[in-house]
């Protein structure tokens, strides 16, 4: 899934900004480019090596999870595909923040018993790019 909305979202002419480490991060970038897009990578860690092999740009950071900050602020929208610890913290801070997040197979979240639908649930790699590319527009626009 994470390969599809990768190449879907270079497709659009959107540059992917990830962790750049491996599993969906690696997929994403694999699929963007397949599409010929260009990948960012926003490492935990100081050795650029330690990219995945899709990763155009490394960023080292030394910032560990922190660094999930810097990926979230560096996009007008997220997809989260599936995900542990790391993706709910990117959940987190993007919503914290205003930036609208695209869920595909995702963590939910619930307030005092009820669901929250804060994030913007998708159904298929295709339908996530189309929320995500959507949300990003809506954002570039209020800026304008």
């Amino acid at each position: 899934m994470a390969e599809q909305v990768g190449r879907g979202l270079a497709e659009r002419g959107a540059t992917i900004v990830c962790g750049g480490l491996g599993g969906v991060m690696a997929a994403a970038c694999k699929g963007a480019k397949s599409a010929g897009g260009t990948t960012i990578g926003i490492l935990p860690g100081s050795d650029p090596e330690d990219a995945n092999e899709w990763v155009d740009i490394p960023i080292c950071t030394g910032a560990g999870y922190a660094r999930n900050v810097i990926v979230v602020k560096s996009s007008r929208a997220a997809v989260a595909v599936g995900g542990a610890f790391g993706t709910l913290s990117e959940i987190a801070h993007a919503l914290g923040d205003g930036i609208p997040v695209i869920g595909l197979e995702t963590w939910t979240m619930s307030r005092q018993g009820s669901e929250d639908r804060t994030i913007v649930r998708a159904q298929s790699p295709a339908d996530a790019v189309d929320k995500a590319m959507a949300a990003a527009e809506s954002r570039l626009s209020d800026v304008r």
